[in-house]
């Protein structure tokens, strides 16, 4: 994935007097993400000692609107001891600014990497630091909605329509089954909180197996709170495939969780059913962009199909199966 926004070197090293970040060094584009321009910064740092940051230019799919709930929820988890970038304000105290011609900010860089294969102790560590994110959110008042839930994932399989069949012959069967289950058996009365909702493995930054940053957070929002643990679960025991359940890990995720937050038994009996919803929620985005992105397009399409495995896997567990004993 390219760059989005070009910004020339000068007009960052320009936009950079708005802070106390020294002067520009060099920035490199950031290949991974697919929702906005990133760049890491090397700075002279205010201090003349040298500085990293991460600035970021919002495109499209990242409605101006919403920066300040992230902003905030990233403020509220900092505090609390949980290791999130937060956003920078400029000398005059703001912290949204504009650069070539978008909305712009400058970003604490964590160090750390993302793992592609987690391991065992990797996906404990994973659940362990969403359990802390979760306890770190208790008191923050801000709301945002899911525009991916129930109603949201109605609104994309309409969207598809006849062309899932352009993905595999029955898809849209499939998912209109799933639908009408989910429909029928959606919890309702599950404790709600804020959600980071995507926490994939990219979006954990790990040094051996210590969590060193959960990040990107433009999809976090309020909703059911276990839910958040099963995009997790989704995202971090199956292959990349969704051929391949690492029950292993599933246990190991379930008991980092367990062990920084607790999960109630209504939300163990509900888990089967919220894993479900996440993996049609995977599956649903993954078809629209693949329908509606061009194939020699510089995005990477990710296949469907690897959440349709996950989807029918989780269709025939129990929640003893998903989460361990």
């Amino acid at each position: 994935m390219a760059v989005y926004t070009h910004v020339p070197a000068e007009d960052i090293d320009t936009f950079l007097t708005r802070y106390d970040a020294g002067r520009l060094v060099s920035a490199k584009g950031i290949a991974e993400g697919v929702e906005n321009s990133n760049y890491l910064l090397e700075t002279t740092g205010a201090d003349g000692n040298g500085h990293r940051y991460i600035l970021t230019l919002y495109e499209k799919r990242v409605d101006e609107a919403d920066l300040p709930f992230f902003m905030d929820l990233l403020d509220h988890l900092g505090a609390g001891g949980v290791r999130v970038p937060r956003f920078i304000p400029a000398r005059d105290g703001t912290r949204l600014q504009q650069l070539a011609g978008r909305p712009a900010c400058l970003i604490e860089f964590l160090t750390g990497i993302s793992v592609t294969e987690p391991t065992v102790a990797q996906s404990r560590a994973a659940g362990a630091a969403l359990g802390a994110m979760h306890r770190a959110a208790e008191g923050f008042t801000g709301e945002r909605p899911n525009a991916l839930d129930l109603s949201g994932w109605h609104d994309l399989a309409a969207k598809c329509g006849e062309d899932f069949d352009r993905i595999a012959p029955g898809i849209g069967a499939r998912v209109a089954e799933e639908l009408a289950f989910l429909d029928a058996h959606w919890p309702a009365d599950l404790p709600r909180a804020v959600i980071h909702a995507d926490l994939f493995p990219d979006n954990v930054l790990m040094l051996g197996d210590e969590v060193t940053g959960l990040i990107d957070f433009y999809f976090s929002c309020t909703d059911i709170r276990a839910y958040d643990l099963a995009v997790t679960h989704s995202a971090w025991v199956f292959s990349h495939d969704g051929a391949i359940w690492h029950g292993d890990r599933a246990a190991a995720l379930g008991a980092g969780y367990v062990e920084t937050h607790g999960l109630s038994e209504e939300e163990r009996a509900a888990f089967p059913v919220l894993c479900r919803g996440a993996a049609l929620r995977f599956l649903l985005t993954r078809a629209y962009d693949w329908i509606n992105t061009p194939a020699d397009a510089l995005v990477t399409r990710k296949d469907p199909l690897a959440f349709m495995r996950r989807l029918d896997f989780y269709a025939h567990a129990n929640p003893t199966d998903l989460l361990g004993a």
